[in-house]
């Protein structure tokens, strides 16, 4: 596993390509807008000009793309799948459906190509300092294989079969969102009755309500710091993506299903390129305190 090719250098892709560079593995790097993967050149990097060139002698592919259907164009409209070497392994580092990950390793399997679907949650922050969790579904050997891969990326684990580490992705969004309105509806409840929501949160630091959440993206409540890291209309999607997964197997989500529309309306107000947090704004303006 000494080349690595990244289809999609946006604000994941490169500093995870980034961080491939340094630690001395070859790199190959395509994204739409060239203009974006160019960055990588000064750390090492090839710049190609097309997924399939990029790929050609790859012993791992990472594809960070923004949805499924960007996934499946990219492999097999625009020539990955076909210039992918056999016993290569193509890991969809993307946020997507867990339908949508089988049927790319069933396509990829009858190329002799490994897959695995491993997406991941931390951040620009965890891809840059290299702390990603990293959730993996697909076949053990091939997780074995570039497990030395991820590692430089963050903290990988293996949770089953094709299409398992995008359940757990769904997942890990599903709680992300939903806390996010908590923390907001809270604090914005504290500041409406008259207390300052930056003591409330220092108070209820350390008891049951803790958590990542209320640290990372209550702070930002606070501090209305709502620049980009994970966006609405990202958060959103994976809400969607959810929703669909709970549909196609008989699951009710009632609670993912009230987020979806809070999200949706955030959208329609004009939050979308704001950071997730933003729901807080969401909420606020429907309170007159916007």
């Amino acid at each position: 596993m000494s080349h690595v090719a990244v289809l999609g250098i946006g604000m994941m892709g490169f500093p995870m390509a980034r961080r491939l560079c340094e630690a001395g593995l070859q790199v190959s790097a395509w994204n739409r807008s060239r203009s974006k993967a160019d960055r990588l050149a000064p750390f090492g990097a090839q710049v190609c000009d097309t997924p399939a060139e990029a790929v050609a002698q790859a012993d791992a592919v990472i594809t960070l793309l923004s949805d499924g259907q960007t996934v499946e164009d990219v492999l097999f409209r625009q020539g990955a799948a076909e210039a992918l070497r056999t016993g290569t392994v193509v890991i969809d580092m993307s946020s997507i459906q867990p339908r949508q990950a089988r049927d790319h390793a069933a396509r990829l399997a009858n190329a002799g190509v490994s897959h695995l679907d491993a997406p991941v949650s931390g951040g620009t922050l965890g891809a840059e300092e290299g702390t990603l969790v990293i959730m993996v579904g697909g076949k053990a050997a091939a997780f074995d294989r570039v497990r030395p891969v991820l590692d430089v990326l963050g903290r990988s684990s293996h949770v089953g079969p094709h299409g398992a580490g995008q359940l757990a992705k769904l997942a890990n969004q599903m709680i992300v969102g939903i806390t996010i309105g908590a923390v907001a509806e809270a604090l914005l409840l504290c500041e409406k009755g008259g207390a300052d929501m930056a003591k409330v949160k220092q108070a209820i630091t350390g008891g049951f309500a803790d958590s990542r959440i209320l640290q990372v993206h209550g702070q930002r409540m606070i501090e209305r710091d709502f620049a980009k890291r994970g966006a609405v209309a990202v958060q959103l999607k994976d809400m969607r993506n959810a929703l669909a997964t709970a549909q196609e197997i008989g699951f009710e989500a009632p609670i993912t299903g009230l987020f979806e529309q809070l999200y949706a309306q955030a959208v329609d107000h004009g939050l979308a390129d704001l950071d997730h947090s933003a729901l807080f704004v969401e909420l606020a303006s429907r309170n007159g305190m916007a």
